[in-house]
């Protein structure tokens, strides 16, 4: 597990639990951090004997870009997962993608916008964008998920160690992958996920900042998906 953590001391202990209690197979959480100040830290060393899997990581540069592709390069494992601080995702779904990476996807998608899904919360401007992006790329695209801008992913490591990260804001690092994956023909699945506002801390979803960047990999999607997966994306 990857989870990226900037002062999330309200919420870090419920999620490690939810982890420890939730996942079946062996698993490292790796809470990634920013500054040694942050009282997440704290929290995770404290709680240490509740949640042996989680080990701390520095994120020598900042932000949460940096946090996903330092946690990316710490793994020693077969997958990746994606999993955020504030406990918005259903931890026991990891399970069903553990089973569905197995089957030899590379990408496997939380889809909140596919049949079963669900989002409860959250800014409603959000929210549409979110859901116009992600059913609309499925249809326009057929890229196989219909909620490519969820973060919540499982990659299999090797994928992730073959493709160039030109990502330059944050979390749209986790849709270019997946952009990526089905343009080079990576076998890409979704799983109905639920996904609940968060109820402790406050959100660092930086909405004005990144949404040019989840603009500009809609826009590639489009427009090499008509070769579909005769497409080689760096």
């Amino acid at each position: 597990m990857v989870i990226p953590a900037h002062f999330e001391e309200d919420s870090i202990a419920s999620t490690l639990s939810a982890l420890h209690q939730s996942v079946r197979e062996p698993y490292r959480a790796l809470v990634v951090y920013d500054v040694d100040d942050d009282p997440t830290v704290g929290v995770v060393r404290q709680g240490a004997s509740s949640w042996p899997e989680a080990e701390l990581l520095k994120n020598n540069k900042r932000g949460v870009l940096g946090a996903l592709k330092a946690g990316f390069a710490a793994t020693d494992s077969e997958y990746v997962v994606v999993f955020m601080a504030d406990l918005s995702d259903d931890p026991e779904l990891i399970n069903t993608m553990v089973a569905k990476a197995d089957e030899g996807y590379d990408v496997v998608s939380a889809s909140r916008y596919m049949p079963g899904g669900t989002k409860e919360g959250g800014p409603r401007l959000k929210t549409f964008l979110s859901r116009t992006a992600g059913r609309s790329l499925h249809y326009l695209t057929r890229i196989p998920t219909h909620d490519a801008t969820n973060a919540f992913r499982l990659y299999r490591t090797e994928f992730l160690r073959s493709v160039e990260m030109e990502s330059r804001g944050g979390f749209e690092l986790t849709m270019e992958l997946t952009v990526k994956a089905y343009l080079r023909g990576r076998p890409v699945a979704e799983v109905p996920a639920s996904w609940r506002d968060r109820t402790a801390g406050t959100s660092k979803f930086n909405f004005r900042k990144w949404l040019p960047h989840y603009i500009r990999w809609y826009v590639y999607t489009v427009q090499r998906a008509p070769l579909g997966r005769r497409i080689s994306a760096r």
